[in-house]
């Protein structure tokens, strides 16, 4: 699968066997006749893993999920969620500031450059991994799915306890069999605009996540992002 991109070593190790598996070989073919067909694809492939590079699976305290790129130009850099510098914030990722508020009193940062999560264990997955230029979910059903599901599972199956917030049905379905007796699960409504309202406000995910993880001792995310100006 990897063509030449590289994935972090901790990751690497623990997914060796799916990139041996006939559906990777079938997702790698996919893309590259997408890529020959003249389509554009998103995030470049550098970023295709860039959630697993950024955030080690033995560092992971944290997983956000999300369904799959940001189909726009320039948007999508391989977080669930996240922009580029310069990128308007999207809708989901303004309730989500707004959510940080008034559960933590954090100002929302004027970017939607989430690396600042990633790298303190927030692992910010995509269900799908790439997407065509102004088609969402277009890559869906083509192998990515089962790949991130073993992501999951390799942090569901540690021995350390992990927080996963699960925000919509879609986040809810993939996770589903994560262990609540040993992990932290919090689920809500997705925070989109269309749902927010619906219970994603006020479910104060943040303080949740960061009282869990004080008391497992693996210590708090500091979810104030960095001013990037």
């Amino acid at each position: 699968m990897s063509g030449g991109i590289r994935l972090e070593d901790s990751w690497r190790h623990a997914l060796a066997g799916e990139f041996d598996q006939p559906y990777m070989r079938d997702l790698r073919a996919f893309l590259v006749a997408e890529r020959d067909a003249g389509k554009r694809i998103y995030p470049r492939a550098s970023n295709w893993f860039r959630a697993l590079d950024l955030t080690p699976l033995d560092k992971v305290r944290v997983v956000i999920l999300g369904q799959d790129p940001y189909h726009g130009p320039g948007q999508a850099h391989g977080l669930c969620f996240s922009v580029q510098p310069g990128v308007k914030i999207p809708p989901s990722l303004v309730n989500i500031y707004k959510e940080l508020k008034g559960d933590l009193g954090i100002e929302p940062a004027r970017h939607g450059f989430l690396e600042g999560w990633a790298g303190q264990g927030v692992l910010l997955l995509n269900s799908v991994l790439t997407v065509e230029d102004g088609k969402a979910a277009s890559h869906a059903g083509r192998g990515w799915e089962r790949f991130t599901d073993a992501v999951v599972r390799r942090v569901a199956d540690r021995p350390e306890p992990a927080v996963f917030m699960l925000w919509g049905s879609h986040a809810q379905r993939k996770a589903g069999f994560v262990d609540g007796s040993r992990h932290l699960v919090l689920k809500s409504v997705h925070p989109s605009p269309l749902s927010a309202y619906g219970g994603f406000f006020g479910s104060r995910p943040f303080s949740r996540a960061n009282a869990f993880l004080e008391a497992a001792g693996q210590g708090q995310v500091d979810w104030q992002l960095p001013d990037l100006s």
